[in-house]
């Protein structure tokens, strides 16, 4: 088919087709797809052996959206998928604290192999953080095909790190987010479908599980001198979204850091026969006088006071009495 009043619909003109450097934006991109699918009554683009007629995906987030939780909602999403076409199968599987969703062939997609499998995840993880209204950060990406001479887009779609000529296309994520509730209903799906397009092109910057991840961060390097600079690095935020975030979620970095500390320094105090001032670094202070202040402040006793309290271990209780204990 001619593409040229979907072309002029997008307002791009014909001659960056011959130019393989040649770049649209995205309202382009949202204009140039609408059109085609229009055109073409296929919202797949061709990708697949029929047609996917305008509606289709509408309908799957129609039949996800009463779902209690993101889990089901995406298991719903992969089962009607298939039920639309089975050239592509999409399967959701959970292995500890990591999710996966695997996009396997069924057929041979040919010339629109990339095109594809790229679109179908980045759909799928769109639509993912619509559902929650939440970002959900990618633990990484493959795809079963060399990488082409495009692949630093890459990394903007799906985060690193991206691996290429991989058995199957998949994208991982942290499994935390299946168990999230809805936070969308049918007035916010009608809104949502008439720009459907920049979910698979935006990123989404709230973070649901923000207060999760932070911790995570500080408990993994508790000695660390984490700031909010840090952080906001490690997290791909801005350090002004980082604390806007989580005072949304009521906590802050600062509350977060002192918990991390606090259950250090006591685990550190109650398992081993470290000098204060080694539990003091461990747990992230400078010094040993700032960290005995915050150790009161937190339980009311000074870092040995609390170690005194320490219950004794039931050998020693044995030998205390051993004396008077019947052979």
């Amino acid at each position: 088919m001619d593409p040229a009043r979907a072309l002029e619909q997008a307002h791009i003109a014909p001659e960056v087709l011959t130019n393989p450097g040649s770049r649209i934006n995205a309202a382009q991109m949202e204009r140039i797809s609408d059109a085609a699918m229009r055109e073409l009554d296929d919202e797949a683009l061709g990708w697949f052996s029929r047609r996917l007629p305008w509606g289709s995906y509408g309908m799957l987030v129609r039949a996800s959206i009463s779902a209690p939780s993101l889990g089901v909602a995406l298991k719903r999403w992969c089962r009607h998928h298939g039920l639309l076409t089975d050239d592509l199968e999409l399967v959701l599987r959970v292995d500890g604290e990591r999710a996966t969703l695997h996009l396997n062939e069924q057929r041979d997609l040919g010339a629109l192999r990339e095109f594809c499998l790229v679109s179908v995840a980045r759909n799928f993880h769109g639509v993912a953080c619509w559902l929650i209204d939440s970002r959900i950060p990618l633990l990484g990406a493959q795809f079963p095909f060399p990488a082409p001479p495009h692949r630093d887009v890459y990394p903007l779609l799906f985060s690193d790190p991206v691996h290429f000529e991989a058995t199957s296309a998949a994208i991982h994520f942290d499994a935390g987010y299946l168990a999230l509730p809805l936070r969308r209903d049918e007035t916010a799906l009608q809104q949502m479908l008439q720009h459907a397009l920049p979910l698979t092109v935006l990123q989404y910057r709230r973070d649901r599980l923000l207060v999760q991840r932070v911790r995570q961060i500080l408990n993994a390097e508790p000695g660390f001198s984490h700031t909010a600079e840090t952080l906001a690095t490690q997290l791909a935020l801005s350090t002004r979204t980082l604390h806007r975030q989580l005072q949304d979620e009521g906590a802050s970095l600062q509350g977060l850091k002192d918990e991390v500390r606090q259950v250090t320094a006591q685990s550190l105090l109650l398992r081993s026969q470290r000098p204060i001032k080694q539990v003091a670094a461990l747990a992230g202070f400078q010094n040993e006088k700032s960290f005995i202040r915050a150790f009161r402040g937190w339980t009311g006793l000074s870092p040995m006071e609390f170690r005194r309290q320490k219950p004794a271990p039931l050998h020693q209780v044995a030998d205390s009495n051993s004396g008077s204990c019947p052979m």
